[in-house]
């Protein structure tokens, strides 16, 4: 029994081998800053608006453009990183289609300059309550976080700006919140949220061979309801329940970090789910000032391949027609830089075009209700079927 369960693993441990070897030790890593260090950032960017204002002129607040693909460059080593250079946004605070975003950026900035101060913390959530009026809405308060943290090239946690998680884990894995409690995730009867503060986590335990990045929260709860971890242990489970918020992307790249071992994703085999892979393993345009926090090149795409549907004979009615957004959603990805690098993926995705289908995870049902937990998965992770 023990020869079989080791025979299980043979080739994800090949595969991790491979990947440690690959390992660029050469990639620049960003620097860790201190209070001291973001205050002042901080302080630079007040100080200039007073020298501005002191000539009789209108405070300006400039920043790098985080919605344009021409700002972002590929690093097979990094994924999407934003150039030096970059084509900038500028806040006049003069310009009535931009004086509201100025006091908004404005107003968040002494929020954290308080919070940096104090060493306390708040989520997103906390300062959009601390002026809803001003504020609007809570994507407002999302989005001008993220634009003060490109603008003073500080990562959001180091602001003393915290999110509340959407993703869970589950597995064999246990650790150490910043305040001391510590998590088990093995021993918990139901899956664990991901931290809000996924930097403050440390002394990490765990005997996983792999971890599997699952698309949706649906398809989690199944595996974990079929006992997928216990069926293939030791491994670790997480979801960032559709497109990843910045914590689950943090906490998959803190397991990459600290395991050091294989990372699969098993998303649905249609373009939307293509795209929340290239996410974990890439990053996005937006958050491309801090893809060396939130990506991990080294993730495999496990499944569902477009491939799958044809070898597996998953059923007609379970196919789903390509609409015409999902196709310019598929052009818009062979598109992209990072797909160069990847003639597998290209494979698969032309072959989705060619057929014009998608399918979901769930479809796999169809052939057997338990067919994904105990066919689909250990064959794919025994005989190495990931790309």
């Amino acid at each position: 029994m023990e020869t079989v369960h080791q025979e299980q693993f043979v080739e994800i441990e090949r595969l991790r081998v491979e990947l440690l070897t690959n390992i660029k030790c050469d990639v620049e890593q960003p620097e860790q800053l201190d209070s001291r260090e973001v205050l002042t950032r901080i302080e630079n960017v007040i100080l200039g608006m007073v020298a501005t204002l002191s000539k009789d002129e209108a405070p300006v607040l400039v920043f790098p453009n985080r919605s344009s693909w021409a700002n972002v460059s590929f690093d097979s080593a990094v994924g999407l990183q934003m150039n030096t250079g970059s084509s900038v946004t500028t806040i006049r605070s003069d310009c009535p289609m931009s004086v509201t975003k100025f006091a908004h950026i404005f107003k968040i900035l002494s929020i954290i300059y308080k919070l940096v101060q104090s060493n306390s913390y708040a989520t997103k959530r906390d300062i959009y309550y601390n002026d809803t009026q001003l504020f609007g809405s809570q994507r407002t308060v999302d989005s001008v976080v993220d634009d003060i943290s490109c603008m003073l090239k500080v990562p959001r946690r180091t602001l003393h700006v915290l999110a509340t998680s959407k993703g869970f884990l589950c597995g064999d894995l246990s650790y150490l919140e910043e305040d001391g409690t510590r998590i088990n995730c093995l021993s918990s009867s139901a899956a664990v949220p991901v931290s809000s503060n996924v930097a403050g986590i440390k002394n990490i335990v765990s005997s996983a061979k792999f971890v599997i990045i699952v698309e949706k929260d649906a398809t989690f709860q199944r595996l974990i309801d079929d006992n997928f971890c216990s069926k293939l242990s030791p491994c670790v489970m997480i979801t960032g329940k559709g497109f990843p918020d910045v914590n689950s992307r943090l906490m998959v790249r803190k397991l990459w970090d600290t395991l050091h071992i294989p990372i699969f994703a098993l998303v649905d085999a249609d373009p939307h789910g293509i795209e929340i892979m290239c996410i974990y393993k890439y990053g996005s345009v937006a958050m491309s000032f801090e893809a060396h926090n939130l990506t991990v090149p080294s993730v495999m795409w496990l499944g569902l391949l477009p491939s799958d549907l044809q070898r597996l004979r998953v059923p007609q009615d379970m196919l789903i027609p390509l609409t015409q957004r999902d196709e310019n959603k598929l052009g818009s990805l062979l598109r992209r830089p990072y797909l160069a690098s990847q003639p597998s993926w290209q494979k698969e995705m032309d072959l989705m075009r060619q057929n014009k289908v998608k399918a979901e995870i769930q479809s796999l049902s169809a052939i057997c209700p338990d067919f994904l937990s105990s066919v689909y998965l250990p064959n794919k992770l025994r005989y190495g079927g990931w790309i």
